[in-house]
């Protein structure tokens, strides 16, 4: 075996750890994928002799590479779009696909990602590296270029926003569905007050539908948010459930096709949160056909 062919079976093995902190620190799986296989390039050209712990090694690099591509993102982005939601992971309602355990340990609910993404790019990455992959800060303070103490401070200040902002969901997956399913069945019916029932009194509404679509909007409060679901309850939508980055979701099919996807929050017995992906350029990428038409 050549030292590459040694250094690639290495970095195959290591590949879903990387992706899995790549998603963690995008959002987007598109990009992850991107951020490994520069990880891999980087590999393949590296004096590697010196290196003692190969893992760690690959997992500063791609920590980097993801830095650079969220700095330029805010960079590219001189018109922010009212509502973006990352990338959801789609699995059919019976159970996870093995090859998207890695990404989801550790409970990455969508909701969470989306407070991630109102992070700065620094403070996103000391919080991902320290609290989810336990990476010491000394070795994350050279990446984004501040002091250990510091780095400890970008951490912190994270971990505040995250705690402040994403809603824990009810664990009992079965009784989630329950409500998910009063949900639809009101909906269908045009049960106004069943509608308001079954959401939290300050539920929020977020749906993604890119940048041409116009459907892109934040929605909060029972009321509103019932509204709506009559207003969309009129398209002759059929509704299929999923599992949604591990959690009670649903993905809708328009004429046979894939039309949104919509991940859950249930706590405390109610819809806490509703986010929709509906744009149709990041849908088609996805594969869905686990999930039928």
């Amino acid at each position: 075996m050549t030292e590459q062919e040694y250094l690639a079976r290495q970095f195959e093995q290591e590949r879903p750890h990387l992706r899995a902190v790549a998603y963690r620190m995008l959002g987007s799986l598109s990009e992850a994928d991107d951020a490994v296989q520069d990880a891999w390039l980087r590999l393949s050209r590296a004096d590697t002799s010196d290196v003692g712990n190969l893992r760690a090694w690959l997992t500063t690099v791609v920590a980097r590479v993801a830095l650079n591509m969220l700095r330029s993102r805010r960079t590219r982005r001189e018109q922010p779009l009212d509502v973006h939601l990352p990338d959801p992971i789609v699995d059919p309602a019976e159970g996870t696909d093995p090859e998207h355990e890695a990404l989801l340990a550790d409970s990455v609910g969508l909701a969470l990602l989306i407070v991630l993404e109102t992070l700065s790019p620094a403070e996103r990455l000391a919080f991902v590296l320290h609290d989810m992959f336990a990476v010491p800060f000394d070795e994350i303070a050279p990446i984004v270029e501040r002091s250990p103490e510091a780095t400890r401070q970008l951490a912190s200040r994270a971990r505040r926003r995250v705690r402040g902002a994403d809603p824990v969901p009810d664990a009992d997956l079965s009784a989630q569905w329950e409500v998910v399913e009063a949900f639809i069945a009101a909906a269908r019916e045009g049960d106004f007050e069943a509608l308001v029932a079954v959401l939290d009194p300050e539920v929020v509404l977020r749906a993604d539908g890119g940048a041409i679509s116009g459907l892109s909007q934040v929605v909060q409060g029972a009321e509103a948010v019932a509204g709506r679901a009559l207003l969309w309850s009129r398209v002759d939508l059929t509704l299929r459930r999923a599992l949604v980055n591990g959690a009670t979701g649903m993905v809708a099919f328009l004429r046979g096709k894939p039309f949104s996807i919509c991940a859950v929050t249930v706590k405390n017995g109610k819809l806490a949160e509703m986010n929709f992906l509906a744009d149709p350029e990041r849908i088609a990428r996805l594969d869905l056909a686990a999930i039928g038409d």
